[in-house]
């Protein structure tokens, strides 16, 4: 299958999808961070693609799917992602989520063990608040009269200084994203992020969890992904030099690493990309949001 489908969940919002990669294979769901679209992934699905067939969807407000009026949950983003695999007859399948949808995979190693082989939980934290600062957030997207000052937000976030110089036209892919993405859906998943915290109830993960943060991290930290695999039983951690998008910025370490861990393969124990622990910079760094 090719190309973007939809489909209608069970309180009838419509959420885009794509498959790429030959049916049979193990599936691999892919969830975008927040203000993105399936989009952020396309610099890595053809290697993806050559082992797994790789499900990516616009997480309710993103992309092509809709924003229904209101705050949203995370338990609804979760069912979201049930209710598609269930259109598509997925039974079992990996889940690779980034940021926001890291705190989808979270939720769905807590609620729905049962439906995932692995799990990897990429530049996510189990806890964002406290909720003021959410609560400002939406009221300036909500009262913005466009989205420019957000997406500055954003790319200064998600990337670092010599990719925002030198490889603009990355950048501005997913500024372009940012831009095009509505208010009242970027609202309704910072009001999700407000209102979920992971930190008591990841102890309940019982699915094999591989956690990626990125060193220099200053929207989610480094000391929150070690927060996530201290508390999951079993959780690998890998932390990799780089900000927010590691997916982009460091690509074929990513890859590599989602690509191994998935495949189960027994170097991943000896690879140096692996650090149980790592020299703490969070006090160099104000913690940004989103």
């Amino acid at each position: 299958m090719t190309g973007t489908r939809t489909f209608i969940t069970g309180d009838g919002c419509t959420i885009a999808y794509r498959l790429d990669g030959e049916a049979g294979r193990p599936v691999l769901v892919l969830s975008n961070s927040i203000a993105t679209t399936h989009l952020m992934w396309d610099g890595q699905i053809a290697d993806l693609a050559r082992t797994f067939q790789v499900l990516r969807y616009d997480t309710r407000g993103h992309g092509l799917s809709d924003a229904p009026a209101g705050a949203w949950s995370l338990d609804r983003l979760g069912r979201d992602v049930l209710e598609l695999t269930d259109a598509l007859g997925i039974g079992r399948f990996h889940f690779c989520g980034l940021s926001l949808g890291g705190f989808v995979g979270q939720w769905l190693g807590v609620r729905a063990p049962e439906r995932l082989d692995r799990l990897i939980l990429s530049n996510t934290s189990p806890y964002l608040g406290p909720a003021p600062q959410w609560d400002a957030l939406i009221n300036t997207v909500l009262g913005a009269r466009d989205m420019s000052a957000l997406a500055d937000m954003f790319m200064a976030n998600w990337f670092p200084q010599h990719m925002r110089t030198h490889q603009p036209e990355i950048v501005e892919r997913f500024r372009a994203m940012v831009m095009a993405t509505s208010p009242e859906g970027l609202a309704g998943c910072f009001a999700v992020v407000r209102d979920s915290d992971l930190r008591r109830t990841n102890a309940l993960v019982t699915v094999p969890t591989l956690v990626i943060g990125g060193i220099d991290d200053t929207v989610t930290l480094a000391s929150h992904s070690e927060q996530i695999a201290e508390t999951i039983p079993g959780a690998r951690l890998a932390l990799l030099p780089g900000v927010h998008m590691l997916n982009v910025e460091q690509a074929k370490d990513f890859v590599e690493l989602v690509t191994t861990f998935l495949t189960n393969d027994p170097l991943l124990e000896s690879r140096t990309l692996i650090r149980n622990s790592i020299e703490r910079r969070d006090a160099a760094h104000s913690h940004a949001i989103p």
